[in-house]
């Protein structure tokens, strides 16, 4: 009996032993099994070290999510790097869509987002873009906004009031008062029109003029069977405007030469573009970036005095990942706008204009977006529409045929028609 005894709880040992070892692999194969990696692809190349930045300061929070971060855009095709992507059997988890025409063209990977608390914490009308049957499909990068960016010590060497040239009458007297005293200011030209740019010229730049078009409202303007161009006079004096006071030759001028090698130098007196420039004018020249403004882009008679402010781009995640890569995805940009760390970047690193509830306003750094705040504030802005634009159109159409009308290839009225042709072709 004691033998049988003594054996029966070695028997017991070697059971409880095994089931410890067993135990403890079935915790190490949990442990792997949690082991999460995030491929984000993402379009916003003025963030990518500082977002970089903030993806390790979440891994170190989340020892079991690795996070890898490819940035295209700048001078690259981010749609046209991303359908890549896709092709090539490596998608992402996380990418970023447009808007309307967006969630159309890429449904098949989108996943609903409406659960994700960030949803609620978004300002007004800022998800109407991404929202398809009462289903939330992106989640908002940031608000921006665009104009002519000014350098001050330029304008008051001139003796001109940024604050007046709410017209194209006074901002055309403006620009000539400043060609006339280029070589005392020490600019080389006035403008530097980055047209090599199509992004600058179709997207952003015909949107001033589209918008009015179609009421502001994004969803209308990609329902729309046809493009008017009902302020295609406008939209052309003010291409024939910086192209004439421009660097030449501009159809050459890309955004690294306009914001960095020319108005980040002083070399001219305006650039049109947004807040998203100031951490490379800042990178190069910190003096300046404190000592710069933004003005509008006037349509004449139509529009004027306002800014166009909109968000960007949208976070996107593709449903077709498994539940615990999506549910960390989801996770991470939670985070990323809601946790104290999370906004300090957002404010302070990324220089960001929240798109979300919660953030303090007065802590917004740089004057470039103190000033389309303030423009957003008190409703002096233009929607942005070029999200409904027909894919592509914006650039591979308008911003293509742009550069051949400043290349003396096409008339605006050849420009006109097969712009209008090639939307109404893409939306029968």
């Amino acid at each position: 009996m004691k033998f049988k005894k003594v054996l029966s709880l070695a028997a017991v040992g070697v059971m409880t032993a095994s089931l410890l070892a067993g135990c403890g692999g079935s915790d190490e194969q949990k442990a792997a099994e949690k082991q999460v990696q995030l491929d984000v692809f993402q379009f916003k190349v003025e963030f990518k070290d500082q977002f970089n930045k903030l993806a390790n300061e979440y891994m170190k929070e989340n020892p079991n999510v690795k996070i890898n971060v490819t940035t295209v855009g700048g001078g690259g095709d981010y749609g046209a790097a991303l359908k890549s992507k896709f092709s090539s059997g490596n998608e992402p988890v996380i990418f970023n869509i447009g808007g309307p025409q967006d969630v159309k063209d890429w449904q098949s990977k989108l996943e609903d987002l409406s659960d994700v608390p960030l949803v609620k914490e978004a300002l007004p009308k800022t998800l109407d873009g991404v929202t398809k049957d009462s289903k939330v499909y992106g989640l908002p990068y940031n608000q921006e906004g665009y104009g002519f960016i000014y350098n001050k010590e330029i304008f008051k060497k001139a003796g001109i009031d940024a604050s007046q040239l709410t017209t194209y009458p006074k901002l055309l007297e403006a620009v000539k008062k400043l060609d006339a005293e280029k070589a005392n200011l020490g600019l080389d030209a006035v403008f530097a029109f980055p047209a090599k740019e199509t992004w600058i010229t179709g997207l952003h730049l015909s949107n001033v003029f589209i918008s009015p078009e179609f009421d502001g409202d994004v969803n209308k303007t990609f329902e729309a069977k046809k493009v008017d161009f009902k302020y295609g006079d406008q939209f052309k004096s003010i291409v024939d405007l910086q192209n004439q006071y421009s660097v030449q030759p501009t159809v050459s001028l890309d955004y690294s030469q306009q914001v960095e090698k020319l108005f980040s130098m002083g070399k001219v007196a305006m650039i049109q573009q947004g807040n998203w420039a100031y951490n490379s004018i800042e990178q190069i020249d910190e003096e300046l970036a404190k000592n710069i403004g933004i003005i509008p882009i006037p349509v004449e008679g139509v529009v004027e005095g306002k800014l166009p402010v909109g968000v960007p781009m949208y976070w996107a995640i593709n449903k077709n990942k498994d539940d615990a890569t999506k549910e960390a995805a989801k996770d991470f940009l939670n985070w990323m706008y809601t946790s104290e760390k999370g906004k300090e970047y957002v404010m302070n690193e990324f220089k960001f204009i929240p798109a979300y509830k919660g953030y303090d306003e007065s802590k917004i750094v740089d004057p470039l977006s103190k000033e389309i705040y303030k423009y957003s504030k008190e409703g002096k802005t233009i929607n942005w529409v070029f999200m409904g634009y027909p894919s592509s159109w914006g650039q591979n159409v308008l911003g293509a045929d742009i550069q051949k009308y400043l290349s003396n290839q096409m008339s605006w009225d050849d420009l006109i028609k097969n712009s209008q042709q090639a939307w109404e072709k893409d939306r029968q």
